[in-house]
């Protein structure tokens, strides 16, 4: 692989690192429910989901533009375990005893949720190389970091529970953004006049500052 190859593949894999941030949260709150054994396992089934749904999104890119209704359900899906887990907070909560089919049915929702994601990354790193080669093994590697990153933030929950507010309140205002990237979507191709946007230094402005807020609570109620 030649120096710019090389250069491109690490560009695409942090793009897709940095696009998919707000995804390491989301999967961490979702394997969370899940025996602390199957947490492990449940990652590497949506890891290679992810695989095998970046790579038929890279080569529908095109088309993947018009699927803004899986954008909006991922978003309404994420805005509503924020808002159960919040109205549950408080209650005395039973030990997880999940079986198999809702083992199955947390690793399908991970890998729609993903795919929810995937829309606007995927957007960003076709449009920065057109070596599909290339921007697929950079995906590659973005999800990985992802899915590292989410076991990291499972771990970081169960020493600091008080967390696990902060982790839904980020969850939440993901699905905000997811839930305007599809409406947007909708309107550019139904050519509205008015077309939805959050602008993206404005998410990242206020997801940092609920990160940053939410952590020092944490952190100083723990101690």
């Amino acid at each position: 692989m030649s120096g710019e190859g090389l250069l491109v593949l690490l560009t695409v894999a942090a793009l897709e690192a940095l696009l998919s941030g707000d995804n390491a949260m989301v999967l961490a709150v979702m394997v969370k429910p899940l025996p602390p054994a199957l947490r492990a396992r449940a990652l590497f089934y949506g890891l290679l989901g992810a695989y095998l749904l970046r790579g038929l999104a890279l080569l529908f890119a095109v088309f993947l533009i018009r699927v803004w209704w899986i954008q909006v359900l991922g978003g309404l899906y994420l805005v509503y375990l924020m808002v159960q887990h919040l109205r549950q907070e408080g209650e005395e909560k039973a030990p997880p005893q999940l079986g198999a089919a809702e083992f199955w049915r947390i690793v399908l929702l991970m890998n729609l949720v993903d795919l929810a994601f995937a829309v606007d990354s995927i957007l960003a790193v076709v449009a920065f190389s057109r070596d599909l080669l290339l921007v697929f093994l950079g995906v590659a590697l973005g999800i990985l970091f992802v899915r590292l990153a989410a076991g990291w933030m499972v771990a970081l929950m169960e020493r600091h529970p008080r967390l696990e507010k902060v982790a839904y309140l980020l969850v939440g205002w993901a699905g905000v953004k997811l839930l305007l990237e599809g409406v947007g979507s909708y309107a550019e191709l139904a050519h509205l006049g008015f077309v939805p946007h959050m602008p993206k230094a404005f998410f990242f402005a206020v997801t940092l500052a609920i990160l940053g807020v939410g952590v020092a609570y944490a952190l100083r109620e723990d101690a």
